[in-house]
């Protein structure tokens, strides 16, 4: 719940969270299940902040095998979706095919949320979205309305 949260949270908000689902299934299956291991992580991630300006000296080249593997990863979750029912099937696939046209992971959060919202009310099914994915997708909206007439 924590991961959906701030990936939500973080996508209304603009900011990429690529990685919170991946991180966090391979932290739980490495045995991190306390909160030791986010105490742990939070410390290299301090850590990483006095280090980030020799980063720049790696080349982008050498980082795109690892998120080729991540991706990899995050694509197995893929075959849980049910492709037979087009209001599920729809909303996942622009999830997932906007986040590389857009360059944004964020902006494939927003195309699945507006379209599964969208789409179940076409249906006459509104009352399987829940509250919080309305507003979800109405923040969305508002963020690109205002994006679009250049207030944002």
């Amino acid at each position: 719940m924590a991961d959906a949260i701030a990936t939500s949270v973080g996508a209304v908000l603009g900011t990429s969270t690529v990685t919170t689902y991946v991180e966090s299934s391979s932290g739980i299956s490495e045995g991190g299940r306390t909160g030791l291991t986010s105490v742990t992580t939070a410390i290299c991630f301090v850590l990483a902040i006095f280090l980030a300006p020799f980063l720049g000296f790696v080349p982008g080249a050498a980082t795109y095998p690892v998120l080729v593997l991540v991706g990899v990863m995050m694509m197995g979750g893929v075959r849980d979706i049910d492709w037979n029912d087009m209001e599920i099937a729809i909303p996942c696939f622009l999830t997932i095919a906007m986040m590389p046209f857009a360059y944004s992971i964020s902006e494939g959060i927003a195309f699945g949320c507006i379209s599964y919202t969208i789409i179940k009310l076409v249906r006459g099914k509104a009352k399987e979205v829940h509250p919080v994915m309305y507003a979800i997708s109405i923040l969305f909206l508002i963020r690109y309305v205002l994006q679009y007439i250049h207030i944002v």
